[in-house]
């Protein structure tokens, strides 16, 4: 099978739309402590307005900026690991948000019981809070299924 490419644009006509987009963004790669704030700040901007609509003009938008701060979180923090509960709470925290502010990932009453340890993350909600908090869904997984008590106080040990 021929796959077709696009005709690749002029460098040139590449420059001319790249430098008004990198003006109304703010920020395109994020090397200091100054991109990392500036981006942040714009993903925010982009997750209020296109929320759950993947097919929205600025989700690409979203996607890349999305891309350059986990380069530079990846480089820059380290997060150890905790119970997927324990995750979401912090972010919640960080966020200044409650639990009715995570409609658009479920019901308050399922985060409740999400945070009171009586229900797991599902697949579907943890994707939507990987998106929401612009991280992956990995953090609100626990593959062993071990957070028992005991465990972790085993681990602080």
């Amino acid at each position: 099978m021929t796959q077709l490419l696009k005709l690749v644009p002029e460098p040139q006509a590449i420059l001319r739309a790249w430098m008004p987009f990198k003006s109304a963004v703010g920020v395109t790669s994020v090397r200091t402590d100054e991109d990392y704030l500036q981006a942040r700040a714009t993903i925010d901007a982009l997750v209020d307005e296109i929320r759950a609509d993947e097919d929205h003009p600025l989700a690409d938008v979203l996607d890349y900026l999305a891309k350059q701060v986990k380069r530079y979180e990846d480089a820059h923090f380290t997060i150890p690991e905790a119970e997927p509960r324990v995750v979401l709470s912090f972010l919640m925290e960080q966020h200044g948000l409650k639990q009715e502010d995570l409609a658009d990932c479920a019901p308050q009453s399922r985060i409740s019981d999400i945070l009171n340890g009586k229900r797991r993350i599902g697949k579907d909600i943890a994707k939507k809070l990987a998106r929401r908090f612009n991280v992956h869904a990995d953090l609100f997984f626990n593959p062993s299924g071990d957070f028992s008590p005991q465990r972790t106080q085993r681990t602080q040990r």
